[in-house]
């Protein structure tokens, strides 16, 4: 089965702010990315359960003309606090790369 990380063609995070962070999937190809969609895998419960959040506190949309899925989240410790290890929020994807998606 592929993992996010085989078939996007950009996954990333950054800083929403010092308390948020916004991860944005991009497909190159609409058909991949309907198909994708139609699954259900990406969503705002898969973000919770990755990132330890509440799946209320995670605003997610896909953007059918971009072909892109974008989840904004709390982070847990807020960016240059004690305890954060990425101020700038841009590894905040990693767990996200290996999710596996039934296509």
């Amino acid at each position: 089965m592929p993992r996010i990380r085989d078939i996007a063609q950009v996954c990333k995070s950054k800083n929403a702010g010092p308390f948020m962070v916004t991860i944005d999937v991009l497909f190159e190809d609409p058909g991949l990315y309907r198909r994708v969609k139609a699954t259900g895998v990406l969503s705002a419960a898969l973000f919770a359960r990755l990132y330890g959040v509440a799946e209320g506190d995670v605003l997610f949309t896909p953007y059918d003309t971009a072909s892109a899925f974008k989840a904004t989240l709390p982070r847990l410790v807020p960016a240059g606090d004690f305890g954060d290890t990425d101020v700038y929020g841009a590894q905040q994807h990693a767990p996200l790369l290996d999710v596996e998606v039934p296509i």
